[in-house]
């Protein structure tokens, strides 16, 4: 922990991410039965030794931008912040927890409690080969998550209820399948090299 009281999340943010490189995508409600379609923007930034902020928008209306924290432990870091795999993991708990809420809402099925006990698996080689002159490697093993719901109603209904909340949670679809991702690398304002593949990044590979 940190030898002061100076730890922060965030806070909600004063204005919209400053995006420079991409034209944020406009909101468009959806009309039943089509999807609604929104996205996520980011302006992530560095500051000193370890400390990170960003800005983060929902682009969907009704949703403030958030500023976040982020740092490491010590020695590396100050923590001061939640490292970022802190966010990534909490990210996914509380997404299926929104979907799991949503449903028994709209379905009326009454529920006592409930919660999610996750793990998530991570490895690399940051503390052992980068000293050794090697490259940096990291990688996710697995991820665990333990739904504990206490209801009066049969175990069909409950099934059902977490069966559809899986299909409908986007950070368990994301977890579950391959995605097109895309690495961009400006350096003084200009471009050096664009990555862009589906699914597992192939380390070294440039397209």
């Amino acid at each position: 922990m940190s030898d002061t009281e100076d730890f922060k999340v965030g806070e909600r943010g004063t204005g919209l991410p400053e995006i420079t490189q991409f034209e944020p995508s406009p909101f468009k409600k959806g009309r039943p039965p089509e999807p609604l379609h929104f996205e996520v923007n980011i302006v992530a930034e560095a500051h000193e030794r370890q400390k990170k902020s960003g800005v983060v928008q929902v682009n969907i209306p009704g949703f403030s931008p958030a500023k976040l924290y982020c740092d490491e432990q010590k020695p590396v870091g100050d923590d001061t912040a939640p490292p970022p795999l802190a966010y990534f993991s909490a990210g996914i708990a509380f997404c299926l927890l929104t979907h799991l809420s949503d449903i028994l809402t709209a379905r009326k099925i009454d529920i006592t409690s409930m919660k999610i006990e996750q793990r998530i698996r991570f490895k690399t080689n940051l503390s052992t080969m980068r000293e050794l002159g090697y490259p940096t490697e990291g990688a996710c093993e697995g991820i665990e998550s333990h739904v504990l719901i206490d209801s009066p109603e049969d175990a069909a209904t409950v099934q059902k209820l977490l069966e559809e909340a899986e299909g409908a949670c986007m950070a368990h679809f994301a977890l579950r399948n391959p995605l097109p991702w895309m690495t961009r690398l400006v350096h003084n304002g200009v471009e050096l090299e664009k990555r862009e593949g589906v699914g597992p990044e192939e380390r070294g590979a440039a397209l």
